[in-house]
């Protein structure tokens, strides 16, 4: 297992900010992750898990405690049975969607574009394009703080909007079962193309980001929202509401994670006077930002 001090989120996360973590730990294969977890118990450490840190925003300075990073050592992708799967939690997703194409398999299409891995897809049941993870997966398997394994079935994981019953304990997502129905190799491919096309065309891909900041109000669209509220372009610092899409903070260079924790509170507060509606960040904040 390879361990780090004082290692700099930002060489971890999609936003390119923030500050060092106490311990960073990368277990070479899961049999290792309770021995990381054991790590931080033995110091009397918090733990987090990041996986291609893409729904995170790290503090500048930084987080005192334990970061294990479960990323492309536990990522194999097994075919369990026909059209059912079994993937590494720190399987990028564009990597799943590519391997599943390859074998004939339909119903990923969706993911192929969400600049994360399984674990944090699964716990967050992300989605994109009418998609969402809870559609196709069937089971998880986790480990909790005192390393003991667990099978759990995807109806009893409370899964909804950007949410999982994983959001709210220390259970860590090590692998999900998902199924699929066949289809045409080169038909999955060309679909994935198309939404990534879609994608390129109306995100700010060209700028770090952590994909959308905020969730989706119910009845409303978030980007538009901001649009309205006349913040398209606004800037505190390097971080700035992108011009190409609403939706998205992006640092547009040397940003501070507190000037992003600043212009999304700032969107927060604005939106709220012109619409009255309230966002809720839908990026996870990690560590200290009261200053």
């Amino acid at each position: 297992m390879v361990i780090r001090e004082k290692e700099p989120m930002a060489s971890h996360t999609t936003f390119r900010v923030g500050g060092p973590a106490l311990y960073y730990l990368i277990p070479e294969d899961s049999s290792e992750i309770g021995d990381a977890l054991g790590f931080a118990q033995e110091r009397e450490l918090p733990f987090m898990i990041v996986g291609n840190g893409s729904n995170l925003l790290f503090s500048d300075s930084g987080y005192q405690g334990v970061v294990i990073e479960i990323g492309e050592n536990i990522a194999e992708l097994t075919i369990a049975s026909q059209g059912r799967v079994c993937v590494g939690a720190g399987m990028r997703l564009s990597v799943m969607a590519g391997r599943l194409a390859a074998e004939g398999l339909a119903g990923f299409e969706f993911a192929a574009g969400i600049p994360g891995t399984v674990g944090g897809a699964v716990t967050m049941n992300a989605g994109a394009y009418g998609g969402e993870i809870g559609d196709c997966l069937k089971e998880v398997t986790v480990m909790s703080p005192g390393g003991e394994r667990m099978t759990l079935g995807a109806d009893e994981l409370e899964l909804s909007y950007r949410h999982s019953i994983l959001q709210d304990g220390e259970l860590i997502v090590l692998d999900g079962t998902f199924e699929f129905e066949s289809g045409d190799p080169d038909e999955i491919r060309e679909k994935i193309k198309e939404l990534n096309s879609k994608r390129r065309e109306k995100q700010p891909l060209d700028f770090p980001s952590a994909g959308s900041t905020f969730k989706r109000p119910e009845g409303y669209f978030a980007g538009k929202l901001i649009e309205d509220a006349g913040l398209r372009g606004f800037s505190i610092g390097g971080a700035m509401v992108s011009d190409k899409h609403c939706g998205f903070i992006v640092n547009k260079g040397e940003a501070t994670a507190d000037d992003i924790f600043s212009l999304i509170e700032h969107v927060r507060r604005i939106v709220k006077e012109t619409s009255g509606v309230e966002l809720e960040p839908e990026v996870k904040l990690i560590g200290d930002f009261t200053k």
